[in-house]
This record gives C-alpha cells, structure tokens and sequence, in this order.
C-alpha cells in the first residue's frame, strides 16, 4: 500500500513539474504567409502578437482580423498538442482528460 501512495505522489509531483514547463515553454504560429505571428505558451497564454506593416489596410481591417485569429488559434492548438504529446510521455501513452 505504501508503495501505491509513494508511486501516486511521484506521478504528482512529475505532473506538477510537467505543468511548469509548460508554462514556459512556447510555441509560434504564423497566418498570411507570415504576415500575422503569434508565440504563445503551452499552457495557451499568448506571450507575443508580430504584425508586418504590410498586413495593417485600413480599407480592410477585417482580413487583419482573421489573421490574428488564425494565427492565435494555432499557437494555441500547438501549445495544446505539445502539453498533450508531453503528458502521454510522463503517463505511458494513456491519456487522462483534464490533465493539461
């Protein structure tokens, strides 16, 4: 029984260490053929948005927009897949939901 209990908190304390690394880690996405990038970090908070100039058309802000969305999804889907990819690592492949 003991060795169950110490087993769970090494898994805990591995978990909680993998959740770090991800909040630093980061990961970047581009739209618009790089007009729009965007670095965000594993954990989905956006830590850097990058316009090029060329990008700002003031006559159609809306393309601007969907960059950014593109964009910022993507980093985030990224993020999401890394942390997933990294937590399947730390467990042996099985995946438990509400992890990461």
């Amino acid at each position: 029984m003991n060795d169950l209990v110490r087993q769970a908190q090494m898994m805990q304390r591995k978990m909680s260490k993998l959740q770090e690394e991800m909040d630093e880690r980061t990961v970047e996405a581009t739209s618009g053929g790089g007009m729009v990038t965007v670095t965000a970090t594993c954990s989905g908070k956006i830590t850097a948005l990058k316009i090029d100039p060329a990008a700002v058309d003031p006559q159609d802000v809306e393309m601007l927009q969907d960059l950014i969305l593109a964009a910022i999804n993507e980093a985030v889907k990224k993020g999401k897949d890394t942390a997933q990819s990294e937590m399947k690592g730390l467990t042996g492949g099985i995946n438990i939901p509400g992890l990461i």
